[in-house]
């Protein structure tokens, strides 16, 4: 059995103790959180700290799960490691590209295994689209955004994200990942633009913005994101992969809801086109959900210390995602073209 602990209790770290709290793999040894907070169902019983060095010292885990914010990612997880432990750590795996190689250097200076929450990687329909993808070959175009009609307690969320992290960066990791797994080309340029459309956040820090990178076989790629009250509800949610022999798309329904966790995940129909031949239409209405998600994440992640699985292009991919948004942002910041 392996023992977890559990460092910042958000969404997404009380998505993953749940996880392990279901899976007969994993025993929640600690959560970590600065301040007390209320908890999901099943997890009231776990030891709590508000100390991540206490918790790490006091249960000596096999694996630390860290879901903080991003700014702590490197810092936590080295730690983690450094005490013995494997680690899992929510994306982006670091603020900087130094950072996240430090990180993915401790992994193999100190044989653990590290795990990345890329959560479209164990989702079958994003499988499928890449699988796709893929077959009909390059060079590709990637159309990705991720725009979010966020007010109330969603848009505190955001703000608060926003202190060490703009949205190209938080959620472009995601979607550059699935750009890196279709291509397998290198990244080698990136242009950047982004606006502040909010008073109350930083006057450095912007809440819209868009990039577009170029790759070493002639892809380019195309990622969007806004967060606020402000930002459309129309096309939010654009999801294509162009090449020369067609496309795959993710087709969403009407319904769908900017704001909603689900349906950044949710595909609902995938379309493939293939020039001269049509189109066919794949349902995708038996898809995992978020939690779901998250079980097979930590699933995976049981996998990977049982089976010793090979992560280095996992790995490699991670600081790759992270390079090219944070290349986006000093694009936004700089207004000049970033080399790679």
């Amino acid at each position: 059995m392996i023992r977890v602990l559990v460092a910042g209790l958000g969404n997404m770290g009380q998505s993953h103790a749940l996880a392990y709290h279901k899976n007969p793999d994993f025993q929640i040894v600690g959560l970590v959180n600065r301040t007390p907070r209320p908890l999901a169902p099943g997890l009231e019983a776990y030891p709590f700290f508000d100390d991540y060095a206490q918790a790490l010292a006091e249960t000596k885990p096999d694996l630390v799960c860290v879901a903080t914010y991003s700014d702590s990612h490197a810092d936590y997880a080295v730690a983690a490691m450094e005490a013995g432990a494997d680690v899992f750590v929510e994306k982006p795996l670091a603020t900087t590209v130094a950072d996240a190689q430090r990180v993915v250097d401790a992994a193999a200076r100190l044989g653990r295994k590290l795990v990345v929450g890329y959560i479209l990687r164990h989702h079958p329909s994003w499988q499928r689209l890449i699988a796709e993808a893929r077959a009909l070959g390059g060079p590709y175009v990637f159309r990705l955004n991720l725009n979010q009609q966020s007010s109330g307690p969603t848009w505190e969320v955001h703000k608060a994200l926003m202190e060490t992290t703009p949205p190209i960066v938080d959620c472009g990791v995601h979607y550059v990942d699935v750009m890196l797994q279709i291509t397998d080309a290198d990244p080698v340029e990136v242009r950047g633009m982004g606006l502040r459309l909010a008073d109350d956040i930083a006057p450095d820090m912007y809440n819209y913005g868009h990039f577009q990178v170029l790759f070493a076989d002639g892809s380019l790629g195309w990622y969007e994101a806004g967060w606020g009250p402000m930002m459309s509800d129309t096309a939010f949610f654009v999801k294509d992969v162009v090449s020369p022999r067609g496309a795959v798309s993710i087709r969403m329904p009407d319904s769908a809801r900017s704001d909603d966790i689900d349906t950044h995940t949710r595909t609902s129909t995938l379309r493939v086109h293939r020039v001269g031949q049509g189109h066919e239409d794949l349902s995708m209405a038996d898809e995992p959900g978020h939690q779901e998600l998250c079980d097979r994440e930590q699933a995976f992640m049981a996998r990977a210390i049982a089976n010793d699985l090979d992560l280095t292009r996992h790995m490699q991919d991670a600081v790759r995602s992270l390079a090219i948004c944070l290349a986006a942002d000093e694009s936004v910041r700089t207004g000049q073209i970033v080399k790679l």
